[in-house]
């Protein structure tokens, strides 16, 4: 295993922030060489980089909804790390709204970056990881995937959409020794939504919903994220991992 985490990076775009960030730190932390895709380039902002981790972590610009700019990201992390082992497919936004009113231009833009960029990623993603032997995409769901959302059906269609390229993907690489699995966050405090989660009424409302009685935290689905990496598990492909604190099965 030690040998396998010198050879090749693990892209992972929106690494910039949230919990691209945790998740580049964390899979850092394990050994591995990270590469942090985001449209500014500059790598990890959000969370403070260890001394100890900064060798191990490259900062590449990349644009998931530009089909040049993710070739091109792809093909100089694998230039620059002697290869491409791996890729965290995290970037995405959130536009919400009520749909008898949502815009076709804002239905569109969500599923350009939660969809299309996702596939476009994957497929540049290939070939590269086609000539290491194999590897891994993992890619970042939401819970919504499965739930009525109101408010959120673009969101929720491109997390499900997500879901269903996973499946595809899986079946159709698994003789390239690609594995592709999807990991479902329910509700992650993150410094973005963290004062929205802490208002009294919305964890009025939230809490009693989690079975665990609290949003999960950014380094909690990091360390999901890495541990699937670390553990190099050739048989789980395909799946829907949910980590929500229970919330999507509750009655």
């Amino acid at each position: 295993m030690a040998e396998r985490k010198k050879r090749g990076a693990i892209a992972v775009t929106g690494a910039n922030r949230g919990l691209g960030a945790a998740i580049s730190l964390e899979l850092a932390r394990r050994g591995f060489t990270v590469a942090c895709l985001s449209r500014a380039g500059k790598g990890v902002e959000e969370l403070p980089v260890p001394k100890t981790l900064a060798a191990r972590l490259l900062a590449e610009p990349c644009d998931v909804r530009d089909e040049v700019s993710v070739a091109r990201a792809l093909r100089s992390v694998a230039g620059r790390a002697g290869g491409l082992r791996g890729v965290v497919n995290n970037a995405g936004i959130h536009l919400h709204g009520p749909s008898e009113t949502f815009s076709a231009a804002d239905f569109e833009e969500v599923l350009r970056t939660n969809v299309t960029g996702l596939f476009v990623v994957c497929r540049e993603a290939y070939p590269l990881l086609q000539a290491l032997g194999g590897g891994m995409i993992l890619n970042m769901g939401s819970f919504f995937d499965r739930l009525g959302v109101s408010r959120n059906l673009a969101y929720a269609a491109s997390k499900a959409a997500v879901g269903a390229i996973t499946r595809c993907l899986a079946v159709e690489w698994a003789q390239q020794g690609i594995i592709v699995l999807n990991v479902a966050a329910g509700y992650i405090e993150t410094n973005l939504n963290k004062e929205f989660l802490r208002r009294k009424s919305v964890r009025d409302y939230l809490l009693p919903r989690i079975p665990l009685g609290r949003p999960g935290k950014p380094e909690e689905v990091a360390r999901l994220v890495a541990a699937l990496f670390s553990e190099e598990l050739p048989f789980l492909t395909g799946e829907t991992i949910y980590i929500d604190g229970g919330q999507s099965i509750a009655h």
